[in-house]
């Protein structure tokens, strides 16, 4: 299938003659992986929802394994084991990144991700036809990652609905101004969809204070500005960036951002987060391997490595875990925030004009 690659298309592929109809995407799985079902002791929530697993992991005394993988590199067959792997190795939660033709708000390795997944011919519909496979095989809740206009491209109703077909649980949409996740939220509501949100370090203190209480499932901290990779130390601000969210609400805030050993996955762990988000080092073991088997290899041994540096600790039964207190009111959005403006022009939600946020 031929891609077209334009600055505002994602996963667009050229349009069938008149009257020819087309077969429903398929991804062949990998025989050589042996998939034995989810992990026996499941950590995910009852109803099968974001929110609901970090209070299930809360009782535990337990952070959530976070990873990060894009779908459809190095092909969506391999997507879909790699989602079970990951299962398997007792992640809590997946984010899942829908592959685009422009991700500004990524790294080099993500980037790469996205092109190989484009030029093999993954589509928005194939990816939801893999979903719709896959998902009930799993114990944890997906996590969507995607930009606000691919959402528009196909219409925030439409593209609401096919993931709550998909059965996924969650959407992370950071370049979308937070007035423009609201009206996300509408749609998302009824699809029993939560809309996940950031905050960076040069969040203004106020603005932070206004996403947290918008966020819904947990609140993204971004760990530090700048390209992603490999760093040899994490930002020593963290500890400090999360008391600071934790004085206002007591929803989970999960730090992700340059995070790729077990040692820093234990870091930020013992610094308060209740969730570790790991992208690119996933996505370069899984995508930038010899071949799919050795990815797959890569990946789940990466993955158990991080699970192991989690603490794994039971808190004590009678302590008080049944639902989360309410927030403290801050507060509310001015109504006249720019609805049209790059992420980068931004005051408050955004990096100054000569830096660049990038998500790992």
């Amino acid at each position: 299938m031929m891609i077209t690659l334009t600055t505002s298309s994602f996963l667009q592929s050229k349009k069938p003659p008149q009257n020819q109809v087309l077969p429903l995407p398929t991804y062949k799985p990998i025989v050589s992986y042996i998939y034995l079902g989810p992990r026996t002791s499941l950590s995910g929530s009852p109803d099968g929802s974001i929110s609901g697993t970090f209070i299930t992991l809360r009782k535990q005394g337990k952070v959530a394994l976070i990873p990060y993988i894009t779908a459809g590199d190095p092909d969506l067959s391999t997507t879909a084991e790699a989602l079970k792997i990951l299962d398997s190795c007792g992640s809590d939660i997946v984010e899942l990144g829908l592959p685009y033709s422009d991700p500004v708000l990524d790294g080099p390795v993500i980037q790469g991700a996205s092109a190989r997944a484009l030029a093999n011919g993954t589509t928005f519909e194939s990816i939801i036809f893999m979903l719709k496979e896959v998902v009930p095989q799993l114990s944890y809740p997906i996590l969507l990652f995607t930009y606000y206009k691919a959402i528009l491209e196909h219409g925030i109703s439409k593209f609401m609905a096919a993931l709550n077909d998909a059965g996924v649980r969650g959407l992370l949409v950071p370049d979308a101004l937070l007035h423009e996740t609201e009206t996300l939220k509408e749609e998302a509501t009824k699809n029993e969809i939560e809309i996940v949100l950031l905050t960076t370090p040069i969040t203004p203190k106020e603005e932070m204070k206004r996403i947290v209480e918008s966020a819904e499932g947990f609140v993204y901290l971004v760990s530090s500005v700048g390209v992603t990779g490999a760093r040899a130390t994490l930002n020593p601000d963290v500890p400090l960036l999360l008391q600071e969210i934790k004085e206002v609400t007591s929803k989970p805030v999960a730090v992700g951002f340059g995070i790729s050993t077990p040692e820093h996955v234990k870091q930020i762990a013992e610094w308060g987060a209740d969730g570790v988000i790991v992208g690119s080092a996933m996505v370069k073991r899984l995508g930038e391997s010899k071949s799919p088997e050795e990815g797959l290899k890569e990946l789940e041994t990466f993955a158990r490595s991080l699970k192991v540096a989690l603490p794994s600790e039971q808190l004590p039964k009678d302590k008080p875990t049944e639902q989360l207190p309410k927030d403290k009111p801050t507060e509310q959005l001015p109504k006249d925030l720019p609805s049209e403006q790059l992420l980068e022009d931004l005051p408050s939600e955004q990096l100054p004009k000569d830096q660049l946020l990038v998500l790992a």
